[in-house]
C-alpha cells in the first residue's frame, strides 16, 4: 500500500480547515547544516505547512542576492548534496513537516539522478524543485520522478502564455509554485496587483493546490495572497534574517519569532 505524500496530505487538511498554507524557503548550509536543521526545527514549531530545502549551488541564476548569497556561505561552509539529504533524515526523526527539495539540475546530475530520488526518498523526502528544467526535458526522466514517489512541483511566471501553462502543470504534482513576479527573488514593498486573475487563469488548468511567491515578507502581504491561493511562500526574508542573526545566540527563537505571525495571517486568510 502506497504512503500517502505528506505535501498532498497537508494541503487535504488545509482545505478541510478552510486554511490557506504557509511555505517557508531556506538555504541548507547556511550558516551550517547544524544551524540549518535546528531553524527547520523552529519553523515546523512556527507552524509552517511545507518547508523548502534550498540545496546550495554556485550559479544559482533564478534568485535575487540575498540567496544568492546564503549559497554561496553554505558552499564555502562545506555544505554537500549528501549533507543536505543528512539534515532531512535527522528531521524525519522529530518531524512530518513535508519537505521539497528546491535546487539546480548540475547538483542532481553530479550526484546521479536515479542515486539522488533514491536517496531524497530515502531521507524522508516529499517533493522536488528543480528550477533550470524545463517540463520539455522533464519528460523524458518523468518515470523515475514518478516511480520515486516525490512529487514533481512546478513553476508558473507572470509571462507564460495559457498555453504553456496547460503543458507546465500537466507534469506537476503536489502544488503549483506561482511566480508573481517577473526577475529573480526578492523582499518587495507591494505585492502584484495580477495575482488573483493569474492565479484563476492556472486554476483552468489544474486541480493542484497553487502557492504564490516572490517579494512577500510581511503578515499583511502574507493575508492579502492567501486570501487568492491555496499558499504563501515566503524565502529572501527568512534568509535574510539567517544572514543577519547566524553568528549570534537565538538564531531559532528569532526565525520563530518573524514566521509565526506570518503563518498565522496565511491561516486565517
Amino acid at each position: 500500500m502506497t504512503t500517502p505524500n505528506r505535501i498532498s496530505e497537508r494541503f487535504r487538511a488545509l482545505a478541510e480547515a478552510g486554511q490557506s498554507g504557509f511555505v517557508a524557503y531556506i538555504t541548507a548550509g547556511d550558516p551550517s547544516l547544524a544551524a540549518t536543521l535546528s531553524v527547520a526545527r523552529a519553523l515546523d514549531e512556527a507552524g509552517v505547512d511545507i518547508l523548502e530545502l534550498g540545496i546550495p549551488f554556485s550559479d544559482p541564476v533564478a534568485v535575487g542576492p540575498t540567496i544568492q548569497a546564503a549559497s554561496t556561505r553554505a558552499l564555502a561552509n562545506g555544505a554537500t548534496v549528501a549533507g543536505v539529504l543528512d539534515v532531512v533524515r535527522e528531521l524525519r526523526k522529530t518531524s512530518q513537516m513535508p519537505v521539497v527539495l528546491f535546487t539546480y539540475l548540475n547538483p542532481v546530475y553530479v550526484y546521479g539522478f536515479e542515486n539522488f530520488l533514491r536517496d531524497a526518498v530515502e531521507a524522508g523526502a516529499d517533493g522536488l524543485l528543480i528550477l533550470d528544467l524545463p517540463p520539455e526535458e522533464a519528460a523524458q526522466n518523468a518515470e523515475f520522478l514518478v516511480a520515486s514517489g516525490l512529487q514533481p512541483i512546478r513553476l508558473i511566471a507572470p509571462t507564460t502564455p495559457p498555453a504553456r501553462m496547460a503543458k507546465i502543470v500537466a507534469g506537476g504534482g503536489g502544488f503549483i509554485y506561482y511566480v508573481s513576479r517577473e526577475g529573480v527573488t526578492g523582499e518587495q514593498k507591494d505585492i502584484s496587483d495580477t495575482i488573483g486573475e493569474q492565479v484563476a487563469e492556472i486554476r483552468r488548468h489544474t486541480t493542484l493546490p497553487i502557492a504564490v511567491g516572490f517579494g512577500i515578507s510581511s503578515p499583511e502581504q502574507a493575508a492579502a495572497v492567501a486570501k487568492q491561493s491555496d499558499a504563501v511562500v515566503v524565502g529572501s526574508a527568512i534568509v535574510r534574517r539567517i544572514a543577519e542573526h547566524g553568528s549570534g545566540e537565538g538564531l531559532e527563537a528569532r526565525i520563530k519569532d518573524f514566521v509565526s505571525p506570518l503563518v498565522q495571517a496565511a491561516h486565517t486568510r
